[in-house]
């Protein structure tokens, strides 16, 4: 029997790191009452599911929620990330937003939190929400809007079984299982190249498993962010901005997009696993160059496509099959990561609010700032035309693809008064942060800020030229 119904202005399917930062946002700006809803036991979606050893990659300065912040302001003096800023732990960002529901959300008297229960759709748009352990439910009468916080349908290892056939007399485990292992084995071959396969293959380096017996299967190669471009703190102000500016030029002088690609490659402004093979793939994963150094070191690396079957001797890929050592530990980093919501689907629709990307490789930040979006502008029309959705980074063209966006989108949020206040004292956007620390009086700093946005307008004036020389479907070749 259905227990009664709530009544709520704002209903949030998904607790999340987006879910959490809109609602966050929401709390700040209004008093609206707010119901979240969650198949996990706590806040932070995926994060609940991740590997132990699993930290964030990008700066916690600018992750989590706009309220409060996240991890210590400390750097690194040793490993492959020293002298950059720390990276959270995965414990760390799940203790962030479990204060932040403890101690803000639910003391505030207007969110009501549903985990380990799961959103259902009810008859004649009703909207119901179900216990995962008692079967209860609950129907949710909601005054403003659904929001959906599960466009990005995290697919991490341990919740997804492996893309290929396993022989039962296979060692195959998610890379959840590594800090498991009870004894050593003759091979390891990590399966998977993205971010997750690459932080395997690290952890295996790091407990001293030699490079020789280490296998990589990569279907892909991967455009990659480098990390210190991305720091807090007014010591990296003059290189970031170098950065973003190295980007602008590139995109303002390229003759064509294999051209762009090759610029941005000699700047720096991204890297590769390796010099002589062009990446077909670009999902805003960030390195350092030492991690890339490490990676260096292991040189099986079969690039034969997807794999497709593993016995005990023998794994078939799509291009082919290698002999296999049958004392071999597989290591599953298969998952798909972020999935691409559906093509053409805006962020304000009707009664519902779709949380997607509208600043590039910054979902969280892009959730806080819909939700300023949806408290101080009223017609849907001009929230779309705010919010214009960016991309999920799949092929290399997507990192053109999001900074036009991205840019758009931007020169927009300027020419509203109330949301550019709003954007340089968020503390989930990169560039308030980067700006905060700028005395007044430091000419230098403001006029490097100054040349980044002049040759940020450059770049938007090349963009539909250059991407006018991109046949559809074409490759992006260097």
């Amino acid at each position: 029997m259905a227990k009664d119904p709530i009544e709520t202005d704002y209903f949030i399917v998904g607790a999340g790191a987006t879910g959490m930062a809109f609602a966050d946002t929401l709390l700040t700006e209004t008093d609206a009452r707010i119901v979240l809803v969650d198949r996990h036991d706590r806040p932070g979606g995926h994060w609940n599911d991740a590997y132990p050893f699993v930290r964030l990659h990008q700066p916690a300065a600018w992750y989590g929620v706009a309220s409060r912040e996240l991890g210590s302001t400390s750097k690194d003096t040793i490993g492959l990330n020293a002298g950059l800023y720390r990276l959270a732990s995965g414990a760390e960002v799940l203790a962030h937003f479990d204060e932040v529901m403890q101690q803000r959300f639910l003391p505030s008297g207007r969110v009501r939190w549903f985990p380990m229960s799961e959103y259902r759709p009810g008859p004649g748009g009703a909207h119901m929400v179900r216990s995962l352990t008692s079967g209860e439910l609950r129907r949710i009468f909601v005054r403003r809007k659904l929001v959906d916080a599960t466009h990005a349908r995290t697919q991490v290892p341990a919740t997804h079984a492996p893309k290929y056939a396993v022989d039962p007399d296979v060692s195959c485990v998610p890379i959840n299982g590594l800090p498991r292992i009870q004894r050593p084995h003759a091979r390891y071959t990590v399966v998977g190249s993205g971010k997750t396969g690459i932080d395997a293959c690290l952890w295996l380096l790091e407990k001293g498993v030699a490079p020789d017996k280490i296998r990589w299967i990569m279907p892909r190669d991967a455009w990659f962010l480098d990390r210190k471009n991305f720091q807090p703190g007014l010591e990296n102000f003059e290189r970031n901005m170098a950065y973003a500016i190295d980007q602008f030029e590139a995109i303002a002088q390229a003759s064509s997009v294999a051209d762009l690609f090759r610029r941005l490659d000699a700047r720096g402004a991204l890297l590769r696993i390796d010099s002589r093979i062009e990446p077909t793939t670009y999902r805003c994963a960030t390195v350092t160059q030492d991690e890339l150094a490490q990676l260096g070191r292991i040189q099986d690396i079969v690039r034969m496509g997807h794999l497709r079957q593993v016995a005990p001797t023998r794994i078939v890929l799509d291009k082919g099959s290698l002999p296999a050592d049958c004392d071999t530990l597989y290591v599953d980093c298969s998952a798909g990561a972020i999935q691409p919501p559906p093509r053409g689907l805006p962020v304000f629709d009707e009664d519902r609010i779709n949380l997607l990307m509208v600043t590039r490789c910054q979902p969280v930040f892009s959730a806080a700032l819909i939700a300023f979006v949806e408290c101080h502008v009223t017609d849907c029309a001009q929230k779309n035309a705010l919010c214009t959705v960016v991309p999920s980074p799949e092929q290399p063209i997507d990192w053109l693809y999001m900074w036009a966006a991205t840019l758009a989108n931007s020169a927009k949020w300027r020419q509203h008064p109330g949301l550019h206040a709003w954007l340089m004292q968020c503390r989930l956007n990169g560039n308030a942060v980067m700006m905060r620390d700028v005395r007044p009086d430091d000419t230098a700093r403001k006029a490097l800020a100054k040349e980044s946005g002049v040759q940020a307008q450059m770049a938007m004036e090349r963009l539909p030229a250059l991407l006018a020389t991109m046949p559809q479907g074409e490759a992006v070749m260097a």
